[in-house]
């Protein structure tokens, strides 16, 4: 169980790492390939819609903070829920923040963890 724990962090740094530097296909190598994302006021979203979204950040400066709440591990499904902040920036505009919780579902494939499920409950922080 320990060894799937770092996995799973590891998964979640390489995420974030991704995200910022804008690397959209090793953030999509590390979904399934029948990952759901949900978000409120959305309709679910799916890794093609999370892929064909990603062109609209090209001009946008990303910082994340991510802290582990809670890893629980299942044989080869593991439910996490973390804390996440997320800094945006526009090129040439004002820093937008986000911060809430998340609650993922992950499944080991082929021995590595992805994304199965994702309930993403950011909020636009107040100033």
């Amino acid at each position: 169980m320990q060894d799937d724990d770092q996995a799973i962090r590891m998964l979640i740094v390489e995420w974030m790492r991704a995200s910022e530097a804008g690397d959209t296909q090793k953030v999509l190598s590390l979904m399934a390939d029948d990952v759901v994302f949900l978000v409120a006021g959305r309709q679910p979203m799916r890794k093609a819609d999370f892929a064909g979204g990603q062109a609209a950040l090209r001009d946008v400066g990303m910082k994340t903070t991510s802290e582990v709440q809670e890893i629980n591990v299942f044989g080869d499904w593991a439910y996490l829920w973390t804390k996440l902040s997320v800094v945006m920036t526009p090129r040439g505009g004002a820093p937008i923040t986000r911060t809430g919780n998340t609650l993922s579902i992950l499944r080991k494939q082929e021995g590595r963890w992805l994304m199965f499920r994702d309930a993403n409950l950011l909020a636009e922080a107040k100033s």
